[in-house]
């Protein structure tokens, strides 16, 4: 790894630190030349997701599309960003376990709401309302009753 200071090619590593629940490793380097230390990140490359929409069109998995459509749900509610990062890293693993190169934004969106239901109900329901597009009232009460029903409110841990 190439010193930012003086572009030696030889460094050390000082110490290493695993952060992102094992995701990403954080390494604390130092320059045999010139004693500048910095700091690098280590990350597993992953194959890129291509999203297919509703309409057929196809586009890159984002990541922060995906946590910012969070944000605008969670609005005023208790959830927490660690709650929302967490949530959106756990979308991501189950994207890439299952080993497709494409998913579909009916499992994506599946698998939010699923996430959003444990966290918080007034969250899933604003969710769900943009994502299931309720064409009445009735819809809209048919999905409330189900929450009623089911009464899951265990937030993640923060």
């Amino acid at each position: 790894m190439k010193c930012n200071q003086c572009q030696q090619a030889d460094t050390k590593v000082i110490e290493s630190r695993d952060v992102s629940e094992g995701e990403t490793i954080r390494r604390r380097r130092a320059c045999t030349n010139c004693q500048y230390r910095f700091t690098t990140y280590e990350r597993i490359e992953r194959p890129q997701i291509i999203v297919i929409k509703n309409n057929g069109t196809r586009e890159l998995f984002g990541r922060e599309k995906l946590l910012s459509g969070l944000y605008r749900a969670c609005e005023k509610t208790p959830i927490t960003s660690l709650q929302l990062e967490r949530l959106v890293a756990n979308i991501e693993q189950q994207i890439y376990a299952c080993g497709d190169q494409e998913v579909q934004t009916a499992k994506i969106g599946e698998m939010v709401m699923e996430g959003l239901a444990q966290l918080d109900e007034v969250a899933y329901v604003r969710f769900a309302s943009v994502y299931r597009r309720f064409k009445d009232i009735a819809g809209f009460e048919k999905e409330l009753l189900q929450i009623r029903e089911r009464k899951v409110s265990i937030p993640l841990e923060p």
